[in-house]
């Protein structure tokens, strides 16, 4: 009996990459070996020489359609010499997590986005062309006049269960259709797998109940929250000892590194971190115990215990997670090994 495998990769979308995908049918006991598509028609390559390769590198069942249906994350390669496309930034994830793999770095993702009314263009729970109340009672609300969307979320949340991602859990956010899914602790490389898996499972989601999903970094201008994906890391040190938690956080600090992580960590950086709505400034770089004003959080039972890890707050919502972990492991890594 032939299945269904779903190919997901990462395009070449500008400023934000976005996945796409394509299902091949195989025969039963077939493996979803090497395949191709148009890279004219995803950014990545010209024309006249417009075939890429996908490498499947992960691959999950599919529980939307179920039975033996798969769904498999590749990464892309030019067929001329089987090089990564520039695109392929797993690629490069790869290699700092191959380096660094000795110090088992973990990451746990906490993925925001908001849901966008299709009719009006509001966010979901947006009166039409005017404003809900102010924010406060939204965050981890329940009720018809502070929740909207929690069916996609429920739905959401299973099929991430049913397909083996390591999600870990969701709640609302502080602006009305506005929520999160948090992916980990996993390493490196598969909290980027199973992230993008999670994110397309969403937008499938999005399709379903005809919301768009945005990841956009400020959906909404004036005094709301914008969307992050806070990141939490730790290595082996850092879940054993305070010193390295420390060491990790004034290495994201240091000069050049800055400037760095925050070319990475997505589009519309200025436009989230203010330094108001539990952000520290783009221009400033801070660290503190139990300080969501901070760039870096020491969570307060962190440093009680003298050991586990740091949240960067300042990646965007829209940020691409192996750029995001691949830059982090980089850097915190490197800096642990001197």
């Amino acid at each position: 009996m032939a299945y269904r495998a779903e190919y997901l990769w990462i395009d070449g979308s500008s400023p934000t990459p976005e996945i796409r995908s394509k299902t091949k049918i195989l025969d039963d006991g077939a493996e979803p070996g090497i395949w191709g598509y148009d890279g004219s028609s995803t950014n990545q390559a010209p024309g006249d020489q417009s075939d890429v390769v996908l490498k499947p590198v992960f691959q999950c069942p599919d529980p939307i359609r179920g039975g033996n249906d798969i769904l498999v994350m590749c990464e892309t390669f030019d067929p001329k010499d089987m090089s990564p496309l520039p695109t392929n930034t797993r690629a490069k994830a790869r290699e700092v997590f191959e380096k660094y793999s000795d110090q088992e770095p973990w990451f746990g993702l906490e993925q925001e986005y908001t849901m966008i009314d299709v009719t009006t263009g509001w966010p979901a729970g947006f009166p039409q062309g005017g404003f809900p109340g102010p924010q406060g009672p939204y965050y981890c609300g329940v009720g018809a006049v502070k929740i909207h969307g929690r069916d996609i979320i429920e739905e959401h949340t299973t099929l991430c269960m049913e397909a083996g991602l390591a999600i870990s859990g969701t709640n609302a956010e502080v602006m009305p259709g506005q929520w999160e899914f948090q992916i980990g602790p996993v390493d490196t490389l598969a909290v980027g797998d199973h992230m993008w898996v999670a994110r397309y499972l969403l937008f499938r989601m999005g399709e379903k109940y005809n919301l768009e999903i945005t990841l956009d970094a400020k959906p909404m201008k004036g005094d709301w929250n914008g969307a992050g994906m806070h990141t939490n890391f730790s290595t082996t040190a850092m879940r054993e000892g305070y010193d390295a938690i420390i060491t990790a956080a004034e290495a994201l600090g240091k000069e050049g590194m800055v400037e760095k992580h925050l070319a990475g960590y997505g589009v519309g950086i200025e436009d989230r971190l203010t330094g108001e709505h539990e952000t520290q400034r783009f221009d400033t770089f801070s660290y503190g115990v139990s300080d969501r004003g901070a760039s870096v959080r020491i969570p307060w039972q962190v440093e009680q215990d003298k050991q586990g890890y740091i949240e960067d707050r300042r990646p965007n919502a829209n940020a691409d997670p192996y750029v995001v972990a691949g830059l982090i492991t980089d850097t915190c890594c490197s800096a642990l090994a001197d």
